[in-house]
């Protein structure tokens, strides 16, 4: 089932308000104690390239917009060199709520938000998925039957997976998470490579 524009917005909102008032969430009351925002996620509602990383860091929660701290700017930098602009994508987290300290969020905190991702997935119908980070991708990967496919990021990233999905066929790119080059700057050229992969899925644009 194929949404309008209209349709989208509504169900969009809808995840938003769910997420706001998500007070089973172990993370609620960190967000409120600390004036956090939730974020939901940013972009196209009709982005034929999803991209999907692991949750917010303080930057993200101060503004409710995900990748806008220092990995954002390395996600703007690498879609800028295959002449994407954040406009042109949706951009979202499995967890929607930012983990004290910014630790890995844990397997309750992925279970109880990813509904959430599923449904922002059935939104947007996109033609790409791309995880950033090894959380995404073992969650996509087990989401849509590819378990079977899994390894380490270092094995996977920059590697294609299609899927049939019933609305239609989906490629699944793990990718690093924008963070790596951060803590390693060598591992940019790697993640300027994998974009490259991308390229071939603009003309969908």
């Amino acid at each position: 089932m194929s949404f309008s524009l209209e349709e989208k917005f509504d169900k969009m909102k809808n995840v938003r308000d769910q997420v706001l008032h998500l007070k089973e969430s172990p993370l609620y009351e960190y967000r409120v104690q600390n004036k956090y925002f939730p974020v939901v996620g940013e972009g196209s509602l009709v982005a034929h390239i999803m991209f999907i990383g692991e949750a917010p860091g303080k930057n993200e929660a101060e503004t409710a917009r995900p990748f806008c701290g220092k990995s954002g700017k390395v996600l703007d930098e690498m879609l800028e060199s295959i002449s994407l602009n954040r406009s042109d994508v949706y951009i979202t987290n499995i967890v929607k709520d930012r983990p004290p300290e910014n630790r890995d969020p844990s397997p309750e905190e992925i279970k109880i938000y990813a509904p959430f991702l599923d449904e922002q997935i059935d939104i947007i119908q996109p033609k790409v998925i791309a995880t950033l980070g090894r959380f995404s991708m073992e969650y996509i990967f087990n989401r849509f039957n590819l378990s079977d496919k899994l390894g380490t990021i270092g094995d996977l990233h920059g590697k294609e997976f299609k899927i049939d999905t019933y609305f239609g066929s989906v490629v699944i790119i793990p990718l690093y998470h924008p963070a790596v080059t951060l803590y390693n700057g060598s591992n940019k050229d790697t993640l300027v490579q994998d974009f490259q992969v991308l390229k071939k899925y603009i003309q969908y644009l």
